[in-house]
């Protein structure tokens, strides 16, 4: 029996509320040419596009989530998104922890565990993002830096937590800049994060660059259950592609 692919999209600053309507009116006859009972398929809008995605997603029978969230539940956080808020909209999934949250928006790794603990108890499930800069591996640091990450993050909570959360290790080099992280660099790692992790069973994505292209043999590799996508999943063609290759 083949294994569960967990393909989701993460459309980043894209798609606004018309282009979020337009891409579920090409996106269903699309996925029902693929659906299978060994793929699970989820999209992550801007909470801005959040309404037209949950109600397309619900036809389709998809899962839906936010990319990203504040720990607190209301409150003096002006710009801020609340858990209560996105329940609203029957979310059910958020990335937490992306790349760009950490470089460019500055988010410490105590922030994100505070948001992977907040998102868990709201009964939600975190999608943990993790990874290291170039000059963190050509430093021969990526290990110790994604060692403190993950340690972080999943700090004071129970395996029955820590198996809920779906991780998902993001090189930062190859994301958004064509570059990937040959099969092998990939399996290394989320075969290392499994052992850290310490939940044989846990569900590990590989985010960055992920295409048609690519997908077969990223996909094939055996610690890695699917892939975060960002370009690629703009469009419903390019970003079903990427299963049907690994199925092909």
């Amino acid at each position: 029996m083949s294994k569960k692919i967990y393909l989701y999209g993460n459309w980043k600053m894209n798609n606004t509320y018309s282009e979020t309507e337009k891409f579920f009116t090409e996106f269903p006859a699309a996925y029902d040419a693929v659906k299978a009972d060994d793929l699970e398929v989820g999209i992550f809008a801007p909470f801005t596009s959040l309404w037209p995605l949950s109600q397309g997603a619900k036809k389709c029978g998809i899962v839906f989530g936010a990319q990203n969230v504040y720990y607190e539940p209301k409150g003096a956080f002006t710009g801020e998104i609340s858990i209560p808020m996105l329940k609203e909209y029957d979310v059910t999934h958020i990335i937490l922890g992306h790349s760009e949250r950490r470089h460019i928006f500055l988010e410490s790794d105590e922030v994100i565990a505070k948001k992977t603990k907040a998102v868990l108890d709201a009964g939600m499930i975190p999608v943990l993002c993790y990874g290291e800069l170039l000059e963190e591996r050509e430093a021969g640091n990526t290990f110790t830096v994604m060692e403190r990450q993950l340690k972080s993050a999943l700090a004071g909570l129970t395996p029955a937590e820590t198996a809920k959360i779906i991780y998902a290790y993001e090189p930062v080099w190859a994301i958004g800049t064509g570059k990937t992280a040959t099969p092998d660099q990939a399996e290394e790692v989320c075969k290392w994060s499994r052992e850290l992790i310490g939940q044989k069973n846990a569900v590990i994505l590989y985010g960055g660059s992920v295409k048609g292209s690519n997908a077969k043999e990223l996909l094939s590799m055996p610690d890695i259950d699917g892939a975060l996508v960002g370009g690629a999943s703009l469009k419903p063609a390019s970003f079903l592609e990427i299963y049907t290759a690994y199925k092909g």
